[in-house]
Parts: structure tokens; C-alpha cells; sequence
């Protein structure tokens, strides 16, 4: 078994190349309460250009912002780049398991704030899978992107680019690099 004490901190650079890398996400664990934080993240980032994949047995057949909720992971109807669980350390091993089962393997598996599973990450690292554990991936779009920032947090990141204004007069940053391109700016 591999150091778990590597997942304890992570580059900013590797954080920031899965978010650039990553075009289509499952979400394990979503829900259609608006108030729930799993609902938060399925809205923002779909807003920042990702396919996100709503998966929760409880809830399949029904949609999440407008998106189909699916049962299981071999449900999707695309591979998938990351595999995002919100679901609790425990639960997190038999998700790693069934994303493990997909082919292709997803390439980023992603656990949600307080959900770290040594064991199963160890299971997909050796697999060549990467994974995130203990972080969100919307706080780390805004921290990277200096989203957060206009929110009165310190992200200590300083940028002199001017805001994008979305369609619905919302202001986004983005990470530099679309969702689905690489950093030369080509679609992959």
C-alpha cells in the first residue's frame, strides 16, 4: 500500500490541471434539494462548463437541473473523467469499487469535503487513477480561478483580468483554460 500521508496536501498545480483536464464528472451522492451542498456543487459546475452526471439510486428516472439522474456509475451514457463521491469515508470504498468496474476508468476519482478512504484510494491509485480526497471541487475552481475572492475570502491569488459576465449578468473567472481543451487552446 502505497504513503496515504500524500493525500494530507496537494499542489495547486495538480488541482488545477484535473479541473482543466476534466470535461464530464459523475456525481455520487446528488441531491434535489436545493439547499443541499451536492446540489450547490451539480449547479456550479455545470455553469462553468462541465457535463455533470447527477447519480443517486434513490433518485434515478427523476432529473437534477435538468440533468438525468442516473442509478449507478455503469448507467452513464459517456466515460467519464472524474468520479466525484458525496457520499460518506465508508460508502466511499464500494463507489471507488463500482468506478474501478467502468471502462475506461475514469481518470480522476474525487472525494467530497470530510470523505477519506485510504484503503480504496490505494485500490485506485494502483489502477493509475488519480485521486482527491477531503477537498471540493467547487472551492478549489473559486480558489484557483479567484472566484472566491469576491466573496471576501483571501484566496491569495491576484489576477488583473477583467471578469467574464455570463449570459444571465453573473460574473465567472475560469481557470484560464475552458473545460475540455488543453492549455495550447485546442479542442481535445
Amino acid at each position: 500500500m502505497t504513503d496515504p500521508s500524500h493525500h494530507d496536501s496537494y499542489p495547486d498545480t495538480l488541482i488545477r490541471s484535473i479541473l482543466q483536464g476534466t470535461r464530464t464528472i459523475a456525481l455520487v451522492g446528488a441531491s434535489a434539494n436545493p439547499a443541499r451542498p451536492s446540489w450547490i456543487v451539480v449547479k456550479y459546475l455545470s455553469e462553468r462548463g462541465y457535463t455533470v452526471y447527477p447519480v443517486n439510486p434513490g433518485l434515478a428516472g427523476q432529473e437534477i437541473l435538468g440533468r438525468p439522474v442516473y442509478a449507478k456509475l455503469a448507467d452513464v451514457p459517456q466515460p467519464l473523467d472524474m468520479v466525484e463521491i458525496f457520499r460518506n469515508s465508508e460508502a466511499a470504498g464500494p463507489i471507488v469499487d463500482e468506478a474501478l468496474a467502468l471502462d475506461p476508468l475514469p481518470k480522476v476519482i474525487w472525494m467530497q469535503l470530510s470523505v477519506r478512504n485510504d484503503a480504496a484510494a490505494a485500490r485506485a491509485e494502483a489502477r493509475g487513477v488519480t485521486v482527491i480526497m477531503n477537498r471540493c471541487p467547487k472551492i478549489e475552481y473559486g480558489r484557483l480561478s479567484g472566484e472566491i475572492g469576491w466573496q471576501g475570502i483571501n484566496s491569495r491569488v491576484l489576477s488583473s483580468k477583467k471578469p467574464v459576465m455570463s449570459e444571465k449578468g453573473v460574473q465567472k473567472r475560469t481557470l484560464g483554460v475552458a473545460p475540455g481543451t488543453n492549455p495550447f487552446g485546442t479542442r481535445r
